[in-house]
């Protein structure tokens, strides 16, 4: 499994939400309490979109805006359109605090009156979870703009087409095509001029440090070596070890220690499994030098990890 499908695949905590929004100017909804991810576009009509603490952005038919929470955002016809409605908790409320009823048309997971001149944006919330999901959100700013594209587009229109039915297998169809949508985006995001996506990322491109990447995400719990890697990638061993130093920003085995600790934290997060079975899991025989492993890295031990973790 490549880097990017390990780190979407472990980071999910539930399947993805998708919205259709239908809106006719003026208007404008701040989420006051978003999910870590949201996948905001637009498909017609004037729209922006405002964090609270920077400016506001315009979007254009086919943008897609990655947005990272917990904090409000404000999405709009114009910047200058004040909230009229606040979603907070999943419930639709007016400014003063009030709980408003939400205004559905008859097509399934939309909202709006869907008269001509309003503005159609699609809406996706991820909840992500633990280590690996704070790696995915890594890779972008608080809010990262993706410009109308070929490859984007498509996959839009697929999106926009199953978000108004209502059949068999609806959401697990919705949930995989958001998927493709984030993926495809996050890529366009990393390839633009300026962007700064992680190391890891960009080494992905290099054949011989992207096969070891992929191969240490495939495997985390093999007894893996320099030389080791070295071989599968067909490289001697110090022209490797230098090449996935310079690209990915620290040695093989430190990054195979780094990426086993993100496993074993959301294990032990997210599952009442002793230490001595997350140990084995991400490659350690010894519950002793994994736990020392883990405290080196992590600064607990993973008791008291899972103690601060888990406590409210």
């Amino acid at each position: 499994m490549d880097v990017l499908s390990d780190l979407l695949d472990r980071a999910r905590a539930s399947h993805a939400l998708v919205r259709q929004l239908i809106q006719r100017p003026p208007w404008a909804v701040t989420y006051a309490d978003p999910p870590p991810l949201t996948i905001l576009t637009t498909l017609g009509g004037p729209a922006s979109i405002r964090l609270d603490d920077a400016a506001p952005v315009r979007l254009a038919a086919g943008d897609i805006a990655l947005v990272k929470g917990p904090g409000p955002h404000t999405i709009a016809d114009d910047p200058a359109t004040p909230a009229r409605f606040v979603i907070r908790q999943g419930k639709k409320h007016f400014p003063d605090g009030g709980e408003a009823e939400d205004q559905r048309t008859r097509a399934p997971r939309t909202y709006g009156d869907g008269l001509p001149g309003a503005t159609t944006m699609l809406r996706g919330g991820y909840e992500l979870r633990g280590d690996a999901g704070g790696r995915l959100l890594d890779m972008v700013p608080p809010l990262a703009i993706v410009p109308a594209g070929p490859r984007t587009g498509g996959a839009l229109a697929l999106l926009a087409a199953e978000a108004g039915r209502d059949e068999p297998g609806q959401d697990a169809v919705l949930a995989r095509l958001l998927d493709l949508v984030l993926v495809l985006a996050l890529r366009a995001w990393c390839a633009r001029p300026g962007a700064a996506p992680p190391a890891w990322y960009r080494a992905l491109a290099e054949p011989a440090v992207g096969d070891a990447l992929r191969l240490l995400h495939e495997d985390p719990a093999r007894r893996w070596t320099v030389a080791a890697l070295a071989a599968e990638t067909g490289l001697s061993r110090a022209a490797f070890a230098a090449r996935f130093t310079a690209l990915v920003g620290e040695p093989p085995l430190t990054y195979l220690t780094g990426w086993r600790m993100t496993v074993a934290a959301d294990l032990i997060r997210d599952s009442d499994v002793t230490v001595a079975a997350v140990a084995r899991e991400v490659g350690y025989e010894d519950a002793f030098a994994f736990s020392v492993a883990f405290k080196r890295v992590r600064g607990v031990s993973p008791s008291a990890w899972r103690r601060a973790v888990r406590t409210p």
